[in-house]
């Protein structure tokens, strides 16, 4: 893009997914192994992430929940609030929110006209882009503060350039293990490379090899530790379905707490309400959404084993005659455990998402009948969708999941 005078949105946005580099389309192709191409592009534009407050999340599943509500509860508050998260559903302007807007088309056009050579010298990832376009919106809209979701891990993630007002661990999980490291131990200590020195650090429920390697790192930077299962309170109940939920809304009650202790003025009726409002707020999308009512239509995004099993414990509370499952994959991820978990009592619809990464549906339905499972494979999600509406009576449930993609395509 030699020249970009001109270019609609549109096309500057073909172009950064077309020359950058993503890990949701390319997987390990995108995967940085340190910083300093982060730090380079803070340093072209002069380092926008030193002049934000930032609470930083982190964490294998949970993060982007608790990171809206906490937005959320931050907007009642009466902040000006930033909110990055990662990746998007719908529309690329989803990672970029100020109180529940979307960044300007105008704002991205004009940033990638002001930087297009520079990328094409740096040559960044498209996350660590994006990175630094969010920071320096952050700035231009003088937020009071902004709650920044990590990508992945936390030691080496594009985001860990930040001095927060407070570090949050969700939880910890096995996924994305040729990363991050094979083990609860390891990947904890990936993600807890976000806690800072003498800033507090917030941790949902853990394993018990990932909290004794947080609770080391904690120590040695003298970061005060607070777990969410431990605290003795009740966190209010928010807009956002199923039973997982409640971990979360832990997490972030606890968090706002320890904001509050550090001088944000976050009362309860801002909690209570933040919770209450956090999807007509922030927009979040994709976690265990109701799409119908008749048969009645659950999306959810989540595809690890943590989310599996956090996903199937809030099936078990639905009541229904048939289950049917709409389900895709990418193709990186751990299926012989997956299908292992998934239940033998539904109707499968395995689809094809509209990515590179996505497991082919023929192979899906393949190995998933090695596992009891029954079904029928489709070229692509809608075509699934269609097939499980049509067989589905009034009284069944249509689950929606496997993947981010397989959601974005239904929603």
């Amino acid at each position: 893009m030699a020249n970009i005078t001109g270019r609609s949105y549109s096309e500057i946005l073909d172009w950064m997914f077309s020359q950058l580099p993503m890990y949701q389309r390319d997987g390990a192709a995108a995967y940085k192994k340190d910083l300093s191409t982060t730090h380079k592009l803070m340093g072209l534009a002069n380092h926008p992430e030193k002049n934000l407050k930032v609470l930083h999340v982190a964490g294998t599943n949970g993060k982007g929940s608790v990171s809206h509500l906490c937005a959320s509860v931050l907007q009642e508050a009466g902040y000006k609030v930033g909110l990055y998260t990662s990746p998007h559903l719908k529309d690329f302007r989803e990672r970029i929110k100020v109180n529940g807007e979307m960044i300007p088309e105008a704002m991205i056009i004009e940033f990638i006209g002001h930087y297009h050579e520079n990328f094409e010298e740096i040559k960044p990832s498209f996350f660590e882009m994006t990175v630094l376009l969010a920071f320096e919106y952050f700035n231009y809209a003088r937020v009071d503060i902004a709650v920044v979701e990590v990508g992945m891990g936390g030691r080496l993630d594009s985001t860990n350039v930040v001095s927060p007002e407070l570090s949050v661990i969700t939880n910890i999980g096995l996924d994305h293990q040729k990363f991050l490291g094979e083990t609860h131990e390891l990947i904890a200590r990936e993600k807890a490379g976000i806690v800072k020195d003498n800033i507090p650090v917030i941790c949902g429920r853990m394993h018990g090899d990932a909290l004794a390697e947080i609770k080391s790192i904690a120590e040695a930077k003298n970061a005060a530790l607070h777990q969410a299962d431990k605290a003795n309170f009740e966190a209010p109940t928010s807009a956002l379905n199923g039973a997982y939920q409640r971990e979360n809304e832990r997490t972030a009650w606890l968090s706002l707490y320890h904001l509050r202790q550090r001088g944000w003025e976050i009362l309860p009726e801002h909690v209570s309400r933040g919770f209450e409002r956090v999807i007509e707020n922030t927009g979040l999308r994709g976690r265990w959404e109701v799409l119908s009512d008749s048969p009645k239509t659950i999306a959810d995004a989540g595809h690890n084993l943590d989310c599996l099993n956090a996903i199937l414990a809030s099936l078990d509370q639905e009541t229904f005659d048939d289950l049917h499952i709409v389900w895709g994959s990418s193709n990186d991820k751990d299926l012989k455990s997956i299908f292992s978990l998934l239940p033998k009592n539904a109707t499968y619809y395995f689809c094809h998402a509209n990515i590179p990464r996505a497991k082919d549906s023929d192979e899906l339905l393949t190995l998933a009948q090695e596992y009891g499972l029954k079904g029928e494979a489709f070229k692509s999600v809608g075509s699934a969708y269609q097939a499980a509406r049509l067989y589905a009576k009034s009284s069944d449930v249509i689950f929606i999941g496997g993947s981010l993609f397989v959601v974005s395509e239904v929603i």
